[in-house]
């Protein structure tokens, strides 16, 4: 934690410096680049986007009556430009209530750098694996852990590996990935394997992949994950369906997730709801649990900066047969530290 802190301090007073320096030079513009487009000049800003992210809550178990306050986990968030065409991506775990080591490297959820030139690009590093499903795409501090498949909550989805993108359209990619298997358990020479797509139009969004995921030699389970997301107007509904098996037999009744997720936002607030169903085999995935799970909720965000959404506040019901038997019910707040954004304004108060 000391550590931490002197990272962060460095970090700020590197930032202040950097902000300091453009203001004083206001007549040296940010660097231009032909980022991904040649026709079109995007300017980079070279200071990182750094921030803390946590979230807080008050939970009652109805089913034993418990209450209790907790912290759900401490997020530091760095993102930024090394060059035109290098970025990077850091997001590491300082504490969270659902890892249980978060020490060293296994505290990093990803640490990615990317090479992007016209249409295509290459990113190396720790990430998530692909996986097609907007419910498993979702930041740790966006989703709520009990109203999430088991699949969410248990698939060691952070690994380290390589993959290429392109981009044949504004709204569309098509992504291929080598990387480390989930099912490897510390073994050398197995691997994941994955091809995604993701499409984005007026009223649809899509996130399907195909996988194989390696847990002995020549032994893959293979996987077929369909993630849908509909818009109409301030109105989206998830559709997702994932099933997974080694045996091309059982694919589609052995192993699988299915979900419905509707959602309605405001400029101020968002409801949503969840229902699943899921189905763990005989096969246990790397899973510590086998047979049938309901998982359903609902609940409301608040943002009471209104534009600004740095604070949230929620409220959320939910049930799952595995994980509670129960109904529960989550009172928290979720908080973005912007420190490149306080750094900023507090150099240009000291500079004026």
């Amino acid at each position: 934690m000391k550590k931490l802190f002197v990272f962060l301090g460095i970090v700020m007073m590197t930032v202040g410096s950097a902000v300091r320096a453009q203001e004083v030079d206001s007549m040296a513009p940010l660097q231009k680049s032909s980022w991904g487009d040649a026709k079109t000049e995007e300017i980079i800003d070279y200071i990182p986007d750094i921030s803390l992210d946590m979230r807080g809550c008050f939970n009652h178990d109805f089913s034993e009556n418990a209450n209790r306050f907790y912290g759900d986990g401490l997020y530091l968030d760095i993102n930024g430009y090394i060059s035109p065409h290098f970025s990077y991506s850091l997001n590491h775990r300082i504490a969270s209530t659902y890892y249980e080591d978060n020490s060293g490297f296994n505290g990093t959820n990803w640490l990615t750098l990317t090479y992007e030139v016209g249409d295509f690009s290459i990113t190396a590093g720790k990430d998530a694996l692909l996986v097609g499903s907007f419910e498993y795409d979702a930041y740790d501090l966006d989703t709520y852990y009990d109203m999430n498949s088991m699949f969410y909550n248990m698939f060691d989805c952070w690994q380290w590996g390589v993959s290429a993108a392109w981009y044949p359209a504004e709204t569309q990619s098509v992504t291929v990935q080598f990387a480390n298997s989930p099912l490897s358990w510390g073994e050398s020479d197995r691997f994941a394997y994955a091809a995604a797509w993701r499409g984005e139009w007026d009223c649809y969004e899509s996130y399907w992949s195909v996988n194989l995921w390696q847990y002995g030699k020549g032994q893959f389970v293979k996987a077929l994950n369909l993630g849908n997301r509909f818009y109409f107007g301030d109105f989206s509904f998830d559709l997702e369906y994932m099933t997974r098996a080694t045996d091309m037999k059982k694919f589609f009744d052995s192993d699988f997730t299915v979900l419905l997720a509707p959602a309605y936002e405001w400029s101020w607030g968002r409801a949503f709801a969840k229902v699943g169903w899921e189905k763990a085999g005989e096969d246990n995935f790397g899973y510590d649990y086998t047979g049938e799970n309901l998982f359903y909720g609902a609940g409301v965000e608040f943002f009471p900066l209104k534009e600004n959404r740095d604070i949230r506040l929620h409220a959320q019901w939910s049930s799952n047969d595995y994980y509670t038997g129960g109904h529960l019910l989550n009172i928290g707040l979720t908080w973005k530290f912007d420190i490149t954004g306080a750094v900023k304004h507090l150099a240009t108060r000291s500079a004026k």
